[in-house]
Formats: structure tokens, C-alpha cells, sequence
């Protein structure tokens, strides 16, 4: 075997491949003799099959195994010896000829043939304990609790029917007949549906035109599907609906008591603030936990600076790209919109793509070297949770993930990343500095995470 390296450009390599046909022909005659034994033909005994037999009734594919195990393991050898890490799939390029491949598969030529690949570079880590990562902290008081428990007041508020026109917050029970270009359509017809004004659970447009309906009065709302919408038939279509008002209600003032909260299942208002608490806790939590992890990537984002593979890159932009393609479609916005141009916007995001590969690959370093791991129990916690999010469809959130091996390595890779960063932090020196609920929850734009 011979092996020349003819592309050594940035992180492009590739590499041409000579294999003897002498050496693709003992492989053959290897296999094929390992076959003898194995092989069942009428008119031979066990293990007497002649191996210039089986050439003849299996040669060829034998060829194609044994041609395809070489450059797997020639592939493998070269990558190894080099010490490279690929970024990508190596692109092989074989002879196409039919006579070209015949001559090969029949030992008559030598197999000749180029690996291209991109690798990743070298990553020197930088030394954790150096880091320094403040960490904002936030108490829950007992104004936010209060306010928590307002908000579920709210959601689970009573209605009491009114004479007047309908105001925003207020609830009119609907029946509607929809129309697109004049014909029914499926799905379209509804009769006694409460709809509450402001709650933004119908098509957009509609909710807002109830304003000012009164009770056994007809109007006909015109809407537009949004262009994302769950029926393609319908998705992006303009639509009237003939409606008719039923009934309107205005909201009443929940009493927030100990009946309130037994209402919801808990003993007394006591018991609802104590677990109006521990969930704020938990979120408050949760919302330290991200800023954390935002400043310690940042920090590692200054400090890893190297070329990533554009072929990488390539690939997260185009997945970002489509995502905020399909957002502006859905929305209706222009880049003009945003006060940007198509033009600056991909270059923003190509930066952000950039950043996320190279901190993927950062992360992976990390793990691989020292040893980091997710186990099948990690992840099976992980599909139970996602189950358990989703009452009422456990087995077939269950069924899913085990019977695809794409959605479980997505689950994978969070646990992975957060048992690098909780590697980092044990080395890093962090420490605490309390701030308000509207600190810790302000938005940063600017931060973009892995």
C-alpha cells in the first residue's frame, strides 16, 4: 500500500491511495477460504467446497466486501498515524469506469483511489482554575410569591355574564362559520366556544375584532392563517368568519383564600404560598444556572481562539439560517423590519455559527479528556422526564426516543455540555453576588450561547 499526501491546505487534507491487486487478491482468497467451512452446496461435502469454486460463484461480491473492508481500514490507518480528528465524512473518490472497476474487482489492477477530508485543529485548553466567574443570585421575597400567586388567580379566574359590549379580558362565547374564498372548510365551524379577548389562543385578528360585540350580535372577522400553521391546506390563506356572539362575560376578582387554594388542591393559602415558593426557588434557580453557564462560554469563547471547520460552520449556519427564514416568513417581517439587511444579518449569524462550532468542539476536548461521560441511565432519566412532561402520551414519547437514535443523541448532548460546565466550575473560582429578580432575568441579546 501506498499512501501520498497531495492537499495540505489550512485544515483540507487529502490523500492518494494505491493498494497492490496482489494484496486485494490474498484478501479475497482469505475470505473465501474462511467461507469453505461456512458454505452449504449441493454436490459437496461440508467444508470440501473448492475455493476456485467459490471464486466463481462468489468472486465478485466477495471483491466488492473485501475492496470496501480496505478502504475503511486504510482510511482508519492514515487518519490514526497522523493523530487527525475529522471534522466531517471523508469524500472518496473511486475509479468510475466500468472497465476500470471490473479490472479491480477481478484482481487484474491495482485499486487506486483519493480521500479528501477536513480535520479539526489542535485545541489548547486554557487553565480553568484561572478563571473567574461571579455567579447573580436572587431571593425569592414575599412580594414575588404574591405576585406568582396573582398570576395563577388569574389564569383560573370566573366569568359572570354582562349586558355591555365586549372589552379586552373579557370572555364571548362564539359560534362561527368560516369561509376561505367563499367555501366551508374543513374544521372551520364551531358552536359555544368561549373565547377569551387577549389571550392570543386564536388566529391572529380575531380576538381583537370581538371588541365591542354585544350579545346575539353577527359580524364577519377577517383573518389570515399564519404561513406556519399546523394545516398546510390553510396555513398562509385569508379566511372570514361569519360569528355570532352567544353570550359575553366580563372577569370577576378571584378571592384569594384558603378555599382558593383548596380549589387547587392544596390545604390552606399557606400551603399554596410554600409551594408558590419552592417552584420561584427553583426558577430563580434555573435562571442562575443559565447565566453561569453563558458567562463561563463566554469566557472560554475569549480564551480558545483557532479556525473552526468551515464545513462545520457551514452546517449550523444553514440550520440557523432556515430557522430565521421560516421565523420572518411566519411573522411577516422584513429584514428592513429589523433595521438590518439580508446581507448583514448572514454575516451576523455566520459569526454565531462560527462561535457555537468552536465552543462545541471546546466542550468536547474538555469531556475527552478528561473523561467525561453520559451513561444510558442519564439518559433514560432524561426520556422519562420528557414522558413525564407530556401525561397522557408516556408510551409513545417512550416508543419514540427508543426507536430513534437521532432524538436520543439530541437528548445526549445538553447532559454532555452540562457535565462539562460543571467540570469547568469545580476548577474556576466562582463566587456569589446577589441581585435582583430583574437583574438576574435581564435580557442579553449580545450573549449567545452554544
Amino acid at each position: 500500500m501506498q499512501v501520498n499526501e497531495t492537499l495540505s491546505e489550512g485544515l483540507k487534507r487529502e490523500f492518494s491511495v494505491n493498494v497492490p491487486a496482489a494484496d486485494i487478491e490474498a484478501k479475497v482468497d482469505a475470505r473465501l477460504d474462511d467461507m469453505k467451512g461456512k458454505v452449504k452446496l449441493n454436490g459437496f461435502r461440508p467444508g470440501k467446497v473448492p475455493v476456485g469454486h467459490l471464486k466463481r460463484l462468489y468472486g465478485r461480491s466477495v471483491a466488492a466486501e473485501t475492496v470496501d473492508e480496505l478502504i475503511r481500514d486504510t482510511n482508519t490507518q492514515i487518519f490514526t498515524e497522523r493523530g487527525f480528528k475529522l471534522a466531517s465524512e471523508p469524500k472518496i473518490t473511486m475509479p468510475t469506469e466500468q472497465k476500470e472497476v471490473e479490472d479491480i474487482l477481478s484482481g487484474k489492477s491495482d485499486l487506486n483511489y483519493t480521500v479528501a477530508i477536513e480535520v479539526v485543529p489542535p485545541i489548547a485548553l486554557a487553565d480553568f482554575k484561572s478563571f473567574t466567574v461571579e455567579k447573580p443570585v436572587a431571593e425569592v421575597t414575599d412580594a414575588d410569591v404574591d405576585e406568582a400567586i396573582k398570576r395563577v388567580a388569574d389564569q383560573n379566574r370566573s366569568f359572570t355574564e354582562k349586558a355591555g359590549k365586549a372589552e379586552s379580558g373579557d370572555r364571548v362565547t362564539v359560534n362561527f362559520k368560516g369561509t376561505i374564498d367563499g367555501v366551508a372548510f374543513e374544521g372551520g365551524t364551531g358552536e359555544e366556544i368561549p373565547v377569551a379577548i387577549g389571550s392570543n389562543t386564536f388566529i391572529p385578528g380575531f380576538e381583537d375584532q370581538l371588541i365591542g360585540i354585544a350579545a346575539g350580535e353577527t359580524r364577519t372577522l377577517k383573518v389570515s392563517f399564519p404561513v406556519n400553521y399546523a394545516s398546510e391546506t390553510l396555513a398562509g390563506k385569508a379566511a372570514e368568519f361569519e360569528t355570532t356572539a352567544a353570550k359575553v362575560e366580563s372577569p370577576v376578582d378571584t378571592v384569594i383564600d384558603d378555599e382558593f387554594a383548596k380549589s387547587l388542591g392544596l390545604e390552606s393559602l399557606d400551603k399554596l404560598k410554600e409551594a408558590a415558593r419552592e417552584r420561584l426557588v427553583a426558577e430563580f434557580a434555573g435562571a442562575t444556572r443559565q447565566r453561569v453557564k453563558r458567562l463561563l462560554l463566554d469566557r472560554l469563547d475569549e480564551t480558545h481562539k483557532f479556525d473552526a471547520p468551515p464545513s462545520l460552520v457551514d452546517e449550523e449556519f444553514k440550520l440557523m439560517w432556515n430557522s430565521i427564514q421560516q421565523e420572518m416568513a411566519s411573522s411577516g417581517k422584513t429584514f428592513a423590519d429589523e433595521d438590518t439587511t439580508e446581507e448583514a444579518a448572514q454575516e451576523e449569524y455566520r459569526k454565531i455559527a462560527d462561535r457555537r462550532v468552536r465552543l462545541g468542539l471546546v466542550l468536547s476536548e474538555i469531556g475527552e479528556k478528561n473523561k467525561i461521560t453520559v451513561s444510558d441511565d442519564e439518559v433514560s432519566r432524561a426520556v422519562i422526564e420528557r414522558a413525564r412532561s407530556m401525561p397522557g402520551r408516556e408510551k409513545e414519547v417512550w416508543d419514540f426516543y427508543r426507536s430513534n437514535p437521532q432524538a436520543l443523541a439530541q437528548l445526549r448532548a445538553p447532559i454532555y455540555e452540562d457535565k462539562v460546565v460543571d467540570f469547568i466550575l469545580e476548577l474556576a473560582n466562582v463566587t456569589e453576588k446577589k441581585v435582583s429578580k430583574d437583574d438576574l432575568y435581564k435580557d442579553e441579546d449580545e450573549k449567545t450561547a452554544v
